[in-house]
C-alpha cells in the first residue's frame, strides 16, 4: 500500500484524516491503524468508499491499495 499517496487524497478531500474516519465509522486511530497496515488493512467495502468518495482513477486506485 502507498500510504502517502492515499494521504495526499484525505488532505486534498477532507483536510485531515478525523473527516475520514467520521464518514466511515472508523475511530480516527484505527483508520490510522489500517492506513500504517499496523492491525490489519482495509477491506474491500472500506477500498470501494475510500475510491468513491475521491473520485480515483483505476491507476490511483491500484497505486493506493496495491502498490509497493
Amino acid at each position: 500500500m502507498q500510504k502517502n499517496l492515499l494521504k495526499s487524497f484525505i488532505l486534498r478531500y477532507d483536510g485531515n484524516q478525523g473527516a475520514l474516519a467520521e464518514a466511515m465509522g472508523l475511530s480516527r486511530s484505527r483508520l490510522n491503524a489500517k492506513i500504517n497496515e499496523k492491525q490489519g488493512s482495509f477491506s474491500m467495502k472500506e477500498m470501494a468508499f475510500i475510491r468513491e468518495r475521491y473520485h480515483l482513477t483505476d491507476d490511483d486506485f491500484i497505486q493506493i491499495f496495491f502498490g509497493k
